[in-house]
């Protein structure tokens, strides 16, 4: 980038290298596989990207302007569309946060993604289960798909009741 701010440019952000960014070593081969296989088929499905990143530490920043940096230096999401999500696990400062680009913000507002750190994710990282809260995490792809079929339906039904309205307004004029 241009212009970069001094947070960004005293940050060492770690490579992008797959849809699994596993820095902190808390994931097993497996977890990774999957979940790197579900995240490919999900932007298949639906164009969003979803990268799900563990760091080592977040190097004394506060996780929200770690993940903002983050995405904007991963370039996460589709030129002109940004709909890209991480799912950012520190565990060395037990914080864990879902940073959204503003294409998916209609969808994966921040309460959906605090009630799923909240209750899905957290509740397995107590347990000492990382692979579990962070396939937990990233669940919410299947849920924004199925919200993205849903709007697609109405969006459907929307269409097919104006027409017919219009059908019975001409044929009530005849």
């Amino acid at each position: 980038p241009l212009f970069t701010t001094p947070v960004a440019a005293q940050i060492a952000f770690p490579q992008l290298t797959g849809r699994v960014v596993d820095q902190a070593n808390v994931l097993s081969a497996e977890t990774e596989r999957t979940l790197t296989d579900a995240s490919a088929r999900f932007e298949q499905a639906t164009t969003n990207q979803f990268v799900i990143v563990t760091l080592a530490t977040l190097q004394g920043q506060a996780i929200e302007d770690f993940g903002y940096q983050l995405g904007r230096q991963w370039g996460i999401g589709r030129a002109g569309k940004n709909n890209g999500a991480l799912l950012i696990v520190a565990p060395q400062e037990r914080a864990v946060r879902i940073e959204v680009g503003y294409g998916l913000e209609g969808t994966l507002t921040d309460a959906v993604a605090k009630g799923i750190i909240e209750q899905r994710v957290i509740p397995r990282f107590r347990d000492g289960d990382f692979d579990g809260g962070v396939r937990a995490g990233a669940e919410l792809r299947e849920r924004q798909k199925a919200e993205e079929a849903l709007r697609e339906s109405e969006a459907k039904y929307r269409a097919l009741a104006a027409r017919t309205d219009r059908l019975y307004a001409l044929s009530a004029g005849l």
